[in-house]
């Protein structure tokens, strides 16, 4: 979406290799971080990558390779800023993998590839490896590989991975059913059914990769051993000649402390908010909400979204932090809360008092409440900037509130297309919260339009 990216000196780009699927549930995620331990393991510097909006895909690949994984996504952010942060993530690597999301073309819409895997591959450059559940085929994986590889000729393909395959013979059939179709790419590998290097789940996805549940090595081990990983090497160290951009925002020499909640109930922040807050003049606290007390000094705080909803009792139990949190709140400490840190600032979620700073009680519900990308256009002046101000993200949660009339809105919501989703952006004070994860990467201006009111409001103060 953003084009305020100017150009920078920044070398080429590695040419990614992109892990992608016909569907949701064929096992991207398992091939990408089997991949990524396994390369690791032969100490190569792996940069990893994950298409959309997803927040838990991204510490699995962290944890799996020791570098940070950046989010692409083409409809929130447009395409500099897409350049803007691959580069930066490839700097250093000697290769770079990307995991791709839901289906190779499933994007924002059904009439052309908006922010989908095929659209970042495409603008990369990138080598697909399709990653296909063999589950009950033989013959006709190797139909449904051909469509996918001709449905778009512009896209590339490195080669192809069947999973859960259930035996030799059925190894057998795959491998005679792609081989004897002509122009579809090699067949890398066949994974069988592995319960040991299956992942644990939950109501939001993948169970986080900061709680340590996952067996990186298992994954490694079942790529290791059913993959051709020499032959996905050998056509892989190329790079983009075309030109990257970087986020070229200039830090003011009068930095603020701006306070960020991160830990196992708060952890779902784009590192790109994070990084352009900081260019724009910020100095970043983190502390730990259910274990330590607020940091002192702060001009701002920033709470992100996560899991609250699994930490109440420990939520609870640190009543000091909720009172300061309070205080702060009424004394007009700038805070910008998205979904979970939303959450936080409530009268209570599921009966377990909180903050009460918005006199809002929520549940969690059994189905999904909302998931999908989120257009927010300011209708009055908001610490991340005045009226009119246009940025997009993401929304995906399970719980719902029941805030009062009387609290103000200063977000009209949108989806793809335009369509309206009402009224949203909850402010009190010099607090604003939403359930929508916006990625400033969207409009870089949201970073330092913060900075910005918090120096502001430490002046008047």
């Amino acid at each position: 979406m953003s084009d305020n990216f100017p150009q920078c000196p920044t070398p080429s780009a590695q040419r990614p290799l992109v892990v992608a699927a016909p569907a949701s549930g064929s096992g991207k995620t398992t091939l990408t971080l089997g991949l990524l331990a396994a390369f690791s393991r032969r100490g190569l510097k792996v940069a990893p990558f994950k298409v959309g909006p997803d927040f838990i895909d991204p510490g699995h690949h962290a944890a799996a390779c020791g570098r940070l994984s950046r989010n692409l996504d083409g409809w929130m952010c447009g395409e500099p800023a897409v350049y803007a942060s691959y580069a930066k993530g490839c700097a250093g690597a000697d290769l770079s993998l990307i995991e791709g999301v839901m289906g190779l073309f499933d994007g924002a819409a059904g009439d052309g590839d908006e922010g989908s895997t095929a659209e970042i591959s495409r603008w990369l450059n990138g080598r697909i490896l399709l990653v296909v559940d063999a589950r009950s085929q033989a013959r006709s994986a190797a139909a449904l590989v051909k469509g996918f590889v001709g449905f778009d000729p512009r896209l590339q393909f490195a080669g192809v991975v069947f999973n859960r395959v259930r035996s030799a013979r059925h190894r057998e059939l795959l491998e005679q059913a792609l081989g004897s179709t002509p122009g579809l790419p090699p067949l890398l590998g066949c994974l069988p059914r592995r319960d040991e290097a299956c992942l644990p789940e939950r109501h939001l996805g993948l169970v986080t990769a900061v709680e340590g549940q996952a067996d990186y090595a298992a994954l490694a081990d079942l790529v290791e051993e059913h993959l051709d990983l020499d032959a996905l090497l050998r056509g892989q160290p190329l790079t983009m000649d075309r030109p990257v951009h970087c986020q070229g925002l200039t830090p003011d020499k009068k930095r603020v402390r701006i306070g960020v909640a991160r830990d196992t109930a708060f952890c779902f922040c784009y590192p790109e908010n994070l990084e352009l807050l900081e260019a724009a003049g910020a100095q970043l606290v983190f502390f730990s909400p259910l274990s330590d007390q607020l940091p002192g000094n702060l001009d701002g705080l920033y709470l992100p979204g996560g899991y609250p909803e699994l930490f109440l009792d420990q939520l609870a139990q640190n009543g000091e932090l909720v009172g300061q949190l309070c205080a702060a709140a009424e004394a007009g400490l700038p805070i910008y809360a998205e979904c979970g840190g939303l959450l936080l600032l409530c009268e209570g979620l599921n009966g377990q008092p909180l903050c009460g700073i918005f006199p809002a009680q929520a549940r969690l519900l059994v189905k999904r409440k909302a998931l999908g990308y989120r257009e927010v256009c300011f209708s009055e002046e908001t610490p991340l900037g005045p009226a009119g101000t246009v940025a997009r993200g993401h929304e995906f949660h399970y719980s719902e509130l029941e805030m009062p009339e009387s609290i103000t809105r200063s977000y009209r919501l949108s989806r793809k297309g335009g369509v309206d989703l009402g009224w949203e952006g909850f402010r009190y004070k010099n607090i604003l919260a939403s359930y929508v994860h916006l990625h400033f990467g969207s409009n870089p201006q949201l970073a330092e339009n913060f900075v910005s009111f918090c120096k502001q409001n430490r002046l008047h103060h």
